[in-house]
C-alpha cells in the first residue's frame, strides 16, 4: 500500500471516530437526565473503572494500553464537562506534583483550584466552593504523609478514588547548558531523593530550599544561571526548559493520592477499602483488631498509626484493605473489627488503582 493510500485510510478512521466521539457525547448529555443536578454527582468513578477495565482487557494492541488510559480520561473529563462543571482542589501551587496527579486523574476539562494547604483542600470540598480534592496519602520512598491522614479524623468526607504517580525529578531552567546552572531550587524531598545526581552534575551550584517544586520552577523561571527540580507539568506552566530528565537516584518512586468528596464508589470487582480506628487498651488488643480479618480472609494493603492526640501512648490505625465494604467477607470483618474499637470509621470503598 502506497504511502498516500495510507494517510487517505488514516484520514477515513479519524473522520469515523469523530463522529463516534460526538455520538458518544449526545448520549452522556442523555445521562445527565437521570442525574440529581449537584455537578458532585457527575464524576462516578466506579463507573469509569469499569469501562477502563473492560477495555483494557478487550484491547489486543498495538495501540498501547497507557495511552488508551490517557485517551479515555480526557474522553470522560470531556463528557463530564457537557453534564456539569466540576472543580478539583488540590494542594501547593500550579505545577506541584499533586496537581499533576489531579490533572491525570480527572483530564483537562475541569477547574483545577490550588490550595495552600491539606486542611484548606478539606475545607474546599465541606463548605462546597469544590466538588472533589486531591491529596497525596503515602510515598514509596518516604512513608506516609501524616497531616493527611490526621485530616481524615473529624472530617465528614469520604475516599471515592485512588490515584498512584511515578514521581519523575527533571532540571528545568532558561539555561541552555547544565553548565551554566550557578543556582538550584528545590524542595527537601527532591532534593534528598536526587542528591547523587546533583552532587555529579552540579557540584559548584548553590542550592537554595524552597517549599514546592512549583515553587522552585516559578523562581527558577526569573533566575539567570537558576535551575529548579520539578516535574514536567512546571515546565509547562512556567516556561522552563527540561535540561535533563529523571534525574532521582530512585526510579520506582511513586506516589499515592486519595480522592475525596461526599459521594462513595460503588463495587467494580476489583476495589479497596480504608478504615480508621482506635483500638481499646488492653492485652492483645492489636492480635485482636487483626483477627477479623484473618479469620475472613482479608488481604490487608497498608496499615499505619498516629497518635491521637487526645491522650498519651493513644493512637489511631488507618487501615487499606482488599475487597469492597459491601463484599460479604468484607462486611463481617468490618463488623467484627467495630465491636473491637473505641472509634470505628469507614473512610470509603473505591476502585483500585494499577500502578
Amino acid at each position: 500500500m502506497s504511502l498516500k493510500k495510507i494517510r487517505k485510510n488514516i484520514d477515513l478512521i479519524d473522520h469515523r471516530i469523530l463522529t463516534l466521539l460526538n455520538d458518544r457525547a449526545k448520549l452522556s448529555l442523555e445521562v445527565k437526565k437521570f442525574k440529581p443536578g449537584a455537578s458532585h454527582e457527575i464524576y462516578v468513578p466506579h463507573r469509569e473503572a469499569e469501562i477502563l477495565n473492560s477495555l483494557g482487557r478487550k484491547n489486543r494492541g498495538p495501540f498501547p494500553a497507557g495511552s488508551l488510559k490517557s485517551v479515555y480520561r480526557e474522553i470522560f473529563s470531556a463528557s463530564r464537562a457537557l453534564q456539569a462543571p466540576l472543580r478539583i482542589a488540590y494542594w501547593g501551587p500550579e505545577g506541584s506534583f499533586t496537581h499533576l496527579a489531579a490533572q491525570e486523574h480527572f483530564g483537562s476539562s475541569v477547574k483545577f483550584v490550588n490550595s495552600r494547604t491539606i486542611s484548606d483542600i478539606f475545607e474546599e470540598i465541606d463548605s462546597g466552593r469544590s466538588d472533589f480534592g486531591v491529596v497525596p496519602i503515602e510515598n514509596s520512598t518516604e512513608g506516609a504523609v501524616n497531616y493527611t491522614l490526621d485530616m481524615f479524623v473529624d472530617s465528614p468526607l469520604s475516599i471515592c478514588a485512588e490515584i498512584y504517580l511515578k514521581i519523575a525529578h527533571n532540571l528545568l531552567s532558561n539555561e541552555s547548558s547544565i553548565k551554566k546552572i550557578k543556582k538550584l531550587f528545590t524542595g527537601l524531598q527532591p532534593l534528598a531523593q536526587s542528591r547523587k545526581w546533583v552532587e555529579e552534575y552540579l557540584p559548584s551550584s548553590e542550592i537554595i530550599e524552597v517549599s514546592t517544586t512549583a515553587e522552585a520552577a516559578r523562581l527558577a523561571a526569573k533566575t539567570k544561571g537558576g535551575a529548579a527540580i520539578a516535574n514536567t507539568l512546571a515546565a509547562e506552566i512556567y516556561g522552563l526548559g527540561i535540561l535533563a530528565r529523571n534525574i532521582g537516584d530512585i526510579s520506582n518512586n511513586i506516589t499515592r493520592f486519595m480522592v475525596i468528596g461526599k459521594r462513595t464508589a460503588e463495587r467494580t470487582g476489583s476495589d479497596k477499602t480504608s478504615v480508621l480506628c482506635s483500638i481499646k487498651d488492653k492485652v492483645g488488643a492489636l492480635y485482636t483488631m487483626l483477627m477479623p480479618f484473618k479469620k475472613n480472609r482479608i488481604n490487608l494493603t497498608s496499615i499505619e498509626s498516629r497518635p491521637s492526640r487526645k491522650k498519651a501512648w493513644e493512637y489511631y490505625f488507618f487501615i487499606d484493605m482488599q475487597g469492597h465494604r459491601e463484599d460479604k467477607s468484607v462486611k463481617k470483618a468490618l463488623a467484627e473489627l467495630s465491636d473491637e474499637c473505641q472509634y470505628f470509621k469507614i473512610l470509603g470503598s473505591y476502585p483500585a488503582e494499577k500502578y
